[in-house]
Protein backbone atom coordinates (compact mmCIF):
# COMPACT_ATOMS: atom_id res chain seq x y z
CA UNK A 1 0.00 0.00 0.00
CA UNK A 2 1.05 3.36 -0.43
CA UNK A 3 2.02 5.61 2.49
CA UNK A 4 -1.22 7.55 2.28
CA UNK A 5 -3.14 4.50 3.30
CA UNK A 6 -1.07 3.55 6.35
CA UNK A 7 -0.60 7.06 8.08
CA UNK A 8 -2.62 10.11 8.98
CA UNK A 9 -2.89 12.89 6.59
CA UNK A 10 0.14 15.13 6.73
CA UNK A 11 -0.30 18.58 8.44
CA UNK A 12 1.18 21.70 7.02
CA UNK A 13 4.81 22.09 7.71
CA UNK A 14 5.67 24.14 10.98
CA UNK A 15 9.03 25.56 11.79
CA UNK A 16 11.02 23.55 14.30
CA UNK A 17 11.57 24.89 17.77
CA UNK A 18 14.06 23.95 20.36
CA UNK A 19 13.20 23.60 24.00
CA UNK A 20 15.54 26.55 24.92
CA UNK A 21 13.91 29.13 22.71
CA UNK A 22 11.63 31.74 24.43
CA UNK A 23 8.24 32.66 23.18
CA UNK A 24 7.93 35.71 21.05
CA UNK A 25 7.97 39.11 22.92
CA UNK A 26 5.28 41.60 22.12
CA UNK A 27 6.60 44.79 20.51
CA UNK A 28 5.55 47.23 23.42
CA UNK A 29 7.24 45.12 26.04
CA UNK A 30 10.26 44.81 23.86
CA UNK A 31 10.51 48.61 23.80
CA UNK A 32 10.18 48.99 27.57
CA UNK A 33 12.63 46.29 28.42
CA UNK A 34 15.82 47.62 30.00
CA UNK A 35 14.60 51.33 30.21
CA UNK A 36 11.86 53.14 32.33
CA UNK A 37 10.34 56.35 30.91
CA UNK A 38 10.62 59.58 33.20
CA UNK A 39 7.38 60.92 34.58
CA UNK A 40 7.03 64.68 34.24
CA UNK A 41 6.90 66.39 37.69
CA UNK A 42 4.31 69.12 38.44
CA UNK A 43 5.20 72.12 40.78
CA UNK A 44 1.74 73.60 40.89
CA UNK A 45 0.62 71.83 44.13
CA UNK A 46 3.65 73.17 45.98
CA UNK A 47 3.16 76.68 44.68
CA UNK A 48 -0.49 76.53 45.65
CA UNK A 49 0.39 75.35 49.20
CA UNK A 50 2.89 78.17 49.66
CA UNK A 51 0.35 80.73 48.52
CA UNK A 52 -2.27 79.35 50.90
CA UNK A 53 0.08 79.35 53.88
CA UNK A 54 1.31 82.83 53.09
CA UNK A 55 -2.21 84.11 52.84
CA UNK A 56 -3.13 82.50 56.14
CA UNK A 57 -0.08 84.00 57.83
CA UNK A 58 -0.89 87.39 56.39
CA UNK A 59 -4.47 87.05 57.57
CA UNK A 60 -3.39 86.07 61.09
CA UNK A 61 -0.79 88.83 61.23
CA UNK A 62 -3.30 91.37 60.12
CA UNK A 63 -5.79 90.26 62.78
CA UNK A 64 -3.34 90.20 65.79
CA UNK A 65 -3.96 92.89 68.46
CA UNK A 66 -1.06 95.35 68.93
CA UNK A 67 1.03 95.12 72.11
CA UNK A 68 1.44 98.30 74.17
CA UNK A 69 3.27 99.41 77.30
CA UNK A 70 1.10 100.63 80.16
CA UNK A 71 1.54 102.53 83.42
CA UNK A 72 -0.78 102.75 86.40
CA UNK A 73 -2.56 105.75 87.83
CA UNK A 74 -1.21 106.35 91.36
CA UNK A 75 -1.50 108.53 94.42
CA UNK A 76 1.04 111.27 94.97
CA UNK A 77 1.57 113.97 97.55
CA UNK A 78 2.02 117.65 96.71
CA UNK A 79 5.05 117.87 99.01
CA UNK A 80 7.01 116.16 96.25
CA UNK A 81 7.27 119.53 94.49
CA UNK A 82 9.31 120.88 97.42
CA UNK A 83 11.62 117.88 97.78
CA UNK A 84 15.32 118.70 97.51
CA UNK A 85 16.96 115.59 98.94
CA UNK A 86 15.94 112.16 100.19
CA UNK A 87 17.45 109.89 102.80
CA UNK A 88 16.54 106.73 104.66
CA UNK A 89 16.88 105.71 108.29
CA UNK A 90 15.07 104.31 111.31
CA UNK A 91 12.85 105.54 114.12
CA UNK A 92 14.73 105.49 117.44
CA UNK A 93 14.00 106.57 120.99
CA UNK A 94 16.49 109.08 122.32
CA UNK A 95 15.75 107.94 125.87
CA UNK A 96 16.23 104.20 126.04
CA UNK A 97 17.63 101.98 128.78
CA UNK A 98 18.51 98.37 129.45
CA UNK A 99 17.28 98.13 133.02
CA UNK A 100 19.55 95.99 135.19
CA UNK A 101 20.67 95.89 138.81
CA UNK A 102 23.97 96.00 140.71
CA UNK A 103 23.00 92.97 142.78
CA UNK A 104 23.26 89.31 141.88
CA UNK A 105 20.56 86.81 142.69
CA UNK A 106 17.60 84.83 141.49
CA UNK A 107 14.65 86.69 140.03
CA UNK A 108 11.65 85.95 142.25
CA UNK A 109 9.17 88.55 140.99
CA UNK A 110 8.54 90.22 137.62
CA UNK A 111 5.61 92.61 137.32
CA UNK A 112 5.87 93.73 133.67
CA UNK A 113 5.90 92.31 130.17
CA UNK A 114 6.39 93.64 126.65
CA UNK A 115 4.23 96.70 126.09
CA UNK A 116 3.73 97.53 129.78
CA UNK A 117 3.53 101.27 130.44
CA UNK A 118 5.49 102.19 133.57
CA UNK A 119 6.21 105.31 135.59
CA UNK A 120 9.56 106.47 136.94
CA UNK A 121 10.39 104.60 140.15
CA UNK A 122 7.77 101.90 139.60
CA UNK A 123 8.81 98.42 140.77
CA UNK A 124 9.46 96.16 137.79
CA UNK A 125 10.89 93.09 139.49
CA UNK A 126 12.60 91.77 142.60
CA UNK A 127 15.56 89.52 143.35
CA UNK A 128 15.86 87.05 146.20
CA UNK A 129 16.93 89.29 149.13
CA UNK A 130 17.01 86.87 152.09
CA UNK A 131 20.74 87.32 152.77
CA UNK A 132 20.53 91.09 152.32
CA UNK A 133 17.60 91.32 154.71
CA UNK A 134 19.58 89.40 157.34
CA UNK A 135 22.46 91.82 156.91
CA UNK A 136 20.03 94.72 157.28
CA UNK A 137 18.74 93.31 160.57
CA UNK A 138 22.28 92.88 161.84
CA UNK A 139 23.12 96.46 160.90
CA UNK A 140 19.99 97.67 162.65
CA UNK A 141 21.01 95.83 165.81
CA UNK A 142 24.49 97.36 165.62
CA UNK A 143 22.97 100.78 165.29
CA UNK A 144 20.79 100.22 168.32
CA UNK A 145 23.88 99.24 170.27
CA UNK A 146 25.63 102.37 169.09
CA UNK A 147 22.67 104.47 170.13
CA UNK A 148 22.72 102.90 173.59
CA UNK A 149 26.47 103.45 173.90
CA UNK A 150 26.02 107.09 172.97
CA UNK A 151 23.35 107.55 175.59
CA UNK A 152 25.57 105.90 178.19
CA UNK A 153 28.47 108.14 177.24
CA UNK A 154 26.29 111.20 177.46
CA UNK A 155 25.13 110.07 180.88
CA UNK A 156 28.77 109.70 181.92
CA UNK A 157 29.40 113.27 180.80
CA UNK A 158 26.55 114.54 182.91
CA UNK A 159 27.84 112.58 185.91
CA UNK A 160 31.34 113.93 185.36
CA UNK A 161 29.94 117.47 185.20
CA UNK A 162 28.13 116.97 188.49
CA UNK A 163 31.24 115.55 190.07
CA UNK A 164 33.29 118.44 188.75
CA UNK A 165 30.80 120.93 190.13
CA UNK A 166 30.91 119.32 193.55
CA UNK A 167 34.68 119.16 193.50
CA UNK A 168 35.06 122.82 192.57
CA UNK A 169 32.54 123.87 195.19
CA UNK A 170 34.42 121.84 197.82
CA UNK A 171 37.69 123.43 196.71
CA UNK A 172 36.25 126.92 197.07
CA UNK A 173 34.94 126.11 200.53
CA UNK A 174 38.31 124.69 201.63
CA UNK A 175 40.14 127.68 200.26
CA UNK A 176 37.85 129.96 202.22
CA UNK A 177 38.48 128.03 205.41
CA UNK A 178 42.21 128.13 204.78
CA UNK A 179 42.07 131.88 204.60
CA UNK A 180 40.62 131.83 208.10
CA UNK A 181 43.21 129.24 209.16
CA UNK A 182 40.50 126.71 209.88
CA UNK A 183 41.93 123.88 207.69
CA UNK A 184 45.33 122.53 207.04
CA UNK A 185 47.27 122.70 203.81
CA UNK A 186 46.74 118.99 203.34
CA UNK A 187 42.99 119.49 203.19
CA UNK A 188 43.43 122.16 200.54
CA UNK A 189 45.62 119.86 198.48
CA UNK A 190 43.08 117.07 198.72
CA UNK A 191 40.32 119.39 197.51
CA UNK A 192 42.45 120.50 194.59
CA UNK A 193 43.23 116.89 193.63
CA UNK A 194 39.53 116.04 193.73
CA UNK A 195 38.71 118.97 191.47
CA UNK A 196 41.46 118.00 189.01
CA UNK A 197 40.19 114.40 188.95
CA UNK A 198 36.67 115.63 188.26
CA UNK A 199 37.93 117.75 185.39
CA UNK A 200 39.81 114.75 183.93
CA UNK A 201 36.73 112.57 184.30
CA UNK A 202 34.73 115.18 182.42
CA UNK A 203 37.22 115.21 179.58
CA UNK A 204 37.18 111.41 179.48
CA UNK A 205 33.40 111.42 179.41
CA UNK A 206 33.42 113.86 176.50
CA UNK A 207 35.82 111.56 174.66
CA UNK A 208 33.48 108.67 175.38
CA UNK A 209 30.63 110.64 173.86
CA UNK A 210 32.69 111.35 170.75
CA UNK A 211 33.57 107.67 170.44
CA UNK A 212 29.94 106.71 170.88
CA UNK A 213 28.91 109.22 168.23
CA UNK A 214 31.50 107.78 165.85
CA UNK A 215 30.21 104.29 166.52
CA UNK A 216 26.69 105.46 165.91
CA UNK A 217 27.70 107.06 162.62
CA UNK A 218 29.49 103.87 161.59
CA UNK A 219 26.46 101.78 162.42
CA UNK A 220 24.23 104.18 160.49
CA UNK A 221 26.56 104.00 157.49
CA UNK A 222 26.58 100.22 157.64
CA UNK A 223 22.82 100.22 157.83
CA UNK A 224 22.70 102.53 154.82
CA UNK A 225 24.98 100.16 152.89
CA UNK A 226 22.69 97.29 153.60
CA UNK A 227 19.68 99.41 152.67
CA UNK A 228 21.34 100.14 149.31
CA UNK A 229 22.01 96.43 148.86
CA UNK A 230 18.37 95.74 149.59
CA UNK A 231 17.30 98.44 147.13
CA UNK A 232 19.51 96.83 144.49
CA UNK A 233 17.40 93.70 144.74
CA UNK A 234 14.43 95.79 143.58
CA UNK A 235 14.42 96.62 139.85
CA UNK A 236 12.68 99.96 139.25
CA UNK A 237 11.92 102.04 136.16
CA UNK A 238 14.42 104.87 135.65
CA UNK A 239 11.88 107.04 133.76
CA UNK A 240 8.38 107.04 132.33
CA UNK A 241 8.22 104.74 129.35
CA UNK A 242 7.17 101.46 127.76
CA UNK A 243 8.78 98.04 128.15
CA UNK A 244 10.09 96.96 124.74
CA UNK A 245 11.91 93.70 125.56
CA UNK A 246 11.69 91.26 128.47
CA UNK A 247 15.00 89.43 128.76
CA UNK A 248 14.43 87.36 131.93
CA UNK A 249 11.80 85.25 133.60
CA UNK A 250 11.11 84.30 137.19
CA UNK A 251 13.76 81.87 138.37
CA UNK A 252 16.57 83.20 136.17
CA UNK A 253 19.88 84.16 137.74
CA UNK A 254 20.56 87.87 137.34
CA UNK A 255 24.18 88.97 137.30
CA UNK A 256 25.09 92.51 136.25
CA UNK A 257 27.33 92.73 133.19
CA UNK A 258 27.88 88.98 133.30
CA UNK A 259 28.76 86.70 130.42
CA UNK A 260 28.24 83.56 132.47
CA UNK A 261 26.17 80.88 130.82
CA UNK A 262 22.60 80.82 132.06
CA UNK A 263 22.83 84.27 133.66
CA UNK A 264 21.02 87.39 132.52
CA UNK A 265 22.17 91.00 132.65
CA UNK A 266 19.42 93.44 131.71
CA UNK A 267 16.02 92.26 132.89
CA UNK A 268 14.01 94.52 130.55
CA UNK A 269 14.64 97.10 127.85
CA UNK A 270 12.42 100.16 127.98
CA UNK A 271 12.13 103.42 126.09
CA UNK A 272 10.42 106.77 126.44
CA UNK A 273 8.22 106.92 123.34
CA UNK A 274 7.77 110.66 123.73
CA UNK A 275 11.39 111.04 122.56
CA UNK A 276 11.01 109.21 119.23
CA UNK A 277 13.12 110.63 116.42
CA UNK A 278 14.32 109.52 113.00
CA UNK A 279 18.01 108.94 112.45
CA UNK A 280 18.77 109.27 108.74
CA UNK A 281 22.12 108.92 106.98
CA UNK A 282 22.86 111.68 104.48
CA UNK A 283 25.72 111.42 102.01
CA UNK A 284 28.56 113.70 102.96
CA UNK A 285 28.42 115.16 99.45
CA UNK A 286 24.90 116.46 100.19
CA UNK A 287 25.26 117.45 103.83
CA UNK A 288 25.73 121.08 102.79
CA UNK A 289 22.16 121.11 101.46
CA UNK A 290 20.56 120.53 104.86
CA UNK A 291 20.44 122.68 107.96
CA UNK A 292 18.98 122.67 111.46
CA UNK A 293 15.21 123.44 111.59
CA UNK A 294 14.83 122.59 107.90
CA UNK A 295 11.32 121.15 107.24
CA UNK A 296 11.10 117.51 106.24
CA UNK A 297 8.44 114.97 105.32
CA UNK A 298 8.64 111.55 106.99
CA UNK A 299 7.16 108.37 105.53
CA UNK A 300 7.22 104.97 107.24
CA UNK A 301 7.25 101.64 105.45
CA UNK A 302 4.82 100.30 108.05
CA UNK A 303 2.34 103.18 107.45
CA UNK A 304 2.63 103.94 103.72
CA UNK A 305 -0.58 105.96 103.58
CA UNK A 306 0.56 108.54 106.15
CA UNK A 307 2.87 111.51 105.86
CA UNK A 308 4.41 113.13 108.94
CA UNK A 309 5.82 116.61 109.18
CA UNK A 310 9.09 117.12 110.97
CA UNK A 311 12.25 119.17 111.10
CA UNK A 312 15.99 118.68 111.42
CA UNK A 313 16.85 118.92 115.09
CA UNK A 314 20.54 117.92 115.04
CA UNK A 315 23.32 117.15 112.59
CA UNK A 316 25.90 114.89 114.21
CA UNK A 317 29.28 116.61 113.66
CA UNK A 318 31.18 113.59 112.38
CA UNK A 319 31.30 111.46 109.25
CA UNK A 320 31.01 107.70 109.13
CA UNK A 321 34.18 106.81 107.27
CA UNK A 322 32.91 103.40 106.17
CA UNK A 323 29.67 104.71 104.64
CA UNK A 324 30.71 108.30 103.88
CA UNK A 325 27.53 109.56 105.51
CA UNK A 326 26.52 112.04 108.20
CA UNK A 327 23.80 111.15 110.68
CA UNK A 328 20.90 113.59 110.84
CA UNK A 329 18.31 113.49 113.60
CA UNK A 330 14.75 114.35 112.61
CA UNK A 331 12.07 115.36 115.11
CA UNK A 332 8.36 114.62 114.61
CA UNK A 333 6.16 117.70 114.85
CA UNK A 334 3.36 115.50 116.17
CA UNK A 335 3.82 111.92 117.35
CA UNK A 336 1.38 109.20 116.38
CA UNK A 337 0.84 106.24 118.74
CA UNK A 338 1.28 103.91 115.77
CA UNK A 339 4.88 105.03 115.32
CA UNK A 340 7.20 102.53 117.02
CA UNK A 341 10.97 102.28 117.54
CA UNK A 342 13.06 100.65 114.81
CA UNK A 343 10.51 101.33 112.04
CA UNK A 344 12.14 101.95 108.66
CA UNK A 345 11.68 105.56 107.55
CA UNK A 346 12.28 107.68 104.48
CA UNK A 347 12.90 111.41 104.84
CA UNK A 348 12.43 114.10 102.18
CA UNK A 349 14.17 117.38 102.94
CA UNK A 350 11.92 120.19 101.71
CA UNK A 351 12.57 123.71 100.51
CA UNK A 352 9.57 125.08 102.43
CA UNK A 353 7.23 123.97 105.18
CA UNK A 354 4.13 122.18 103.78
CA UNK A 355 0.61 123.02 104.86
CA UNK A 356 -2.20 120.62 105.65
CA UNK A 357 -3.40 120.53 102.03
CA UNK A 358 0.06 119.46 100.89
CA UNK A 359 -0.22 116.38 103.08
CA UNK A 360 -3.40 115.15 101.34
CA UNK A 361 -2.90 112.66 98.47
CA UNK A 362 -3.82 113.59 94.90
CA UNK A 363 -4.18 111.55 91.70
CA UNK A 364 -1.06 111.51 89.52
CA UNK A 365 0.23 109.75 86.41
CA UNK A 366 3.40 109.32 84.47
CA UNK A 367 3.53 112.30 82.06
CA UNK A 368 4.08 110.04 79.02
CA UNK A 369 0.48 108.72 78.71
CA UNK A 370 -0.87 112.27 78.37
CA UNK A 371 -1.32 113.16 74.67
CA UNK A 372 -3.26 115.74 72.73
CA UNK A 373 -6.30 114.53 70.79
CA UNK A 374 -8.70 116.89 69.08
CA UNK A 375 -7.11 119.88 70.78
CA UNK A 376 -7.50 118.47 74.31
CA UNK A 377 -5.26 116.61 76.70
CA UNK A 378 -6.32 113.01 77.04
CA UNK A 379 -5.15 109.53 77.95
CA UNK A 380 -5.99 106.11 76.54
CA UNK A 381 -7.31 103.96 79.36
CA UNK A 382 -7.10 100.17 79.02
CA UNK A 383 -10.44 98.68 80.03
CA UNK A 384 -11.16 95.09 80.94
CA UNK A 385 -10.68 92.93 77.87
CA UNK A 386 -8.01 95.20 76.41
CA UNK A 387 -10.34 97.78 74.83
CA UNK A 388 -9.04 101.35 74.70
CA UNK A 389 -11.06 104.30 75.98
CA UNK A 390 -10.14 107.93 75.32
CA UNK A 391 -10.44 109.91 78.56
CA UNK A 392 -10.00 113.73 78.57
CA UNK A 393 -7.90 114.88 81.53
CA UNK A 394 -6.81 118.15 83.10
CA UNK A 395 -3.09 118.17 83.99
CA UNK A 396 -2.05 119.94 87.19
CA UNK A 397 1.22 120.42 89.02
CA UNK A 398 4.42 118.52 88.35
CA UNK A 399 5.08 116.42 91.45
CA UNK A 400 8.61 115.18 91.01
CA UNK A 401 8.50 112.55 88.24
CA UNK A 402 4.69 112.49 88.25
CA UNK A 403 1.99 114.77 86.91
CA UNK A 404 -1.09 115.68 88.92
CA UNK A 405 -4.45 114.97 87.27
CA UNK A 406 -7.43 116.97 88.55
CA UNK A 407 -11.13 116.47 88.09
CA UNK A 408 -11.34 112.76 88.92
CA UNK A 409 -11.26 111.58 85.32
CA UNK A 410 -9.01 108.67 86.21
CA UNK A 411 -8.57 106.77 89.46
CA UNK A 412 -5.59 105.13 91.15
CA UNK A 413 -4.99 101.61 89.91
CA UNK A 414 -6.28 102.16 86.37
CA UNK A 415 -3.86 101.39 83.53
CA UNK A 416 -3.00 103.90 80.79
CA UNK A 417 -1.20 103.37 77.52
CA UNK A 418 2.35 104.63 77.88
CA UNK A 419 3.32 107.03 75.03
CA UNK A 420 0.45 105.91 72.73
CA UNK A 421 0.94 105.91 68.97
CA UNK A 422 -1.21 108.29 66.93
CA UNK A 423 -2.70 105.23 65.19
CA UNK A 424 -4.22 103.95 68.41
CA UNK A 425 -7.80 105.07 68.72
CA UNK A 426 -10.60 104.58 71.21
CA UNK A 427 -12.34 101.23 70.80
CA UNK A 428 -9.23 99.42 69.54
CA UNK A 429 -8.18 96.23 71.30
CA UNK A 430 -4.63 95.92 72.58
CA UNK A 431 -2.48 93.56 74.59
CA UNK A 432 -0.59 95.01 77.55
CA UNK A 433 3.04 93.91 77.59
CA UNK A 434 4.09 91.93 80.62
CA UNK A 435 0.58 90.79 81.55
Amino acid sequence: MSDSVSGTPASPAQPASSPSSSPATPPLMALNKGSTPRRKRSWWPWVLAVLVLGGAAAFLAGGRTPEVQASSVMQAWPTAQYAQLSASGYVVAQRRASVATNASGRLVELRVREGSVVKAGELLGRLDAASVQAAVRAAQATQRQADAALKQAEAGVRQAQVELGNAEAELQRVLGLQAQNFVSAQAVDAAKRRADAARAAGVSAQAGVAAAQAGQAQAAAQLQVQAVNQANTEIRAPFDGVVLVKNANIGDMITPFSSAAGAQGAVVVMADLSTLEVEADVSEANVGRIKVDQPVEITLDALPGLRFRGSVVRIVPTVDRAKATVMTKIRFEQLDPRVLPEMAAKVSFLSQRPNEADLQPVTAVNPKPVVERDGRKAVLRVKDGGTLELVPVTPGRALGDSLEITGGAVKPGERLVLAPDAKLQAGAKVTVAGR
